[in-house]
């Protein structure tokens, strides 16, 4: 295991086939985690996990897991998976999420109000849910989620994206309250504006040349995850990274 700051940690990285989530996953493997990483493209896993092997110049990569986290039972099956084979989660970061529709709220469909609070914040729940007993096996258990500053303000149009980020926001501050007394310490990451597929969406007219790219926010994600962070329960906005990281 290559020495860093996070050598010998298991890290779980969902959303990690593309942008920030592909870019945390590169980073902990860097710092000397062992990385599971989750989404729904086989072929992006295998692209994070060549970039993963060549930048380690060994054989040993990820652990990847190609998998639809809105399918029944998946993320359970996920985490008896993880308790055989490591016997604890040393850092979760609950990264996948969906934009969805723009537009006002009497205008979205209700399937796709349900699908994006399936992703944001279910399936959030759920990763909680079965990951909780890994990360109290854990000696300093850590877990992130990804959130956005729009729920900071107003933003009309927006409001299906904001009001599962908001709900996000809440159920993750409760369980880092619940777990205060613990050695699992839980906290928000505000990425801000970063150059991704979701971005792009969101903003089709905007030149993604002028955005930093997910790599250069992912300094918040090892500063969270390491096993000497005690901040919890916070919501962290990430800067870019200094030139030495």
């Amino acid at each position: 295991m290559a020495a860093g700051r996070l050598a010998g940690r298991i890290a779980l990285v969902t959303g990690a086939s593309r942008g920030i989530g592909a870019a945390v996953a590169r980073r902990y493997a860097a710092e000397g985690a062992h990385v599971v990483l989750v989404a729904r493209t086989q072929g992006g896993l295998e692209e994070v996990d060549d970039a993963i092997r060549a930048a380690s110049g060994s054989d040993v990569g990820a652990t990847l897991v190609p998998m639809d986290l809105t399918e029944d039972g998946a993320i359970e099956r996920l985490g008896a998976a993880l308790f055989e084979r490591f016997g604890r989660l040393d850092v979760l970061v609950g990264n996948a999420g969906l934009l969805g529709t723009l537009g006002p709220l009497g205008h979205i469909e209700p399937k796709t109000w349900d699908e994006v609070f399936a992703v944001n914040v279910t399936a959030n729940w759920r990763l909680i849910r079965s990951c909780d007993p890994l990360l109290r096996r854990s000696a300093a258990g850590r877990a992130l989620f990804v959130t956005s500053g729009v729920t900071r303000t107003v933003h009309p149009y927006w409001g299906l994206y904001t009001a599962s980020k908001a709900a996000l926001e809440a159920m993750v501050r409760i369980y880092a309250a619940e777990m205060a007394k613990t050695a699992v310490r839980t906290n928000l990451v505000a990425p801000g504006i970063v150059r991704t597929r979701m971005r792009a969406q969101a903003m089709p007219g905007e030149d993604p040349a002028s955005l930093p790219p997910p790599e250069a926010i992912t300094d918040v994600f090892v500063e969270l995850a390491e096993a000497g962070c005690t901040r919890n329960g916070e919501i962290v906005q990430a800067t870019v990274n200094s030139p030495n990281s």
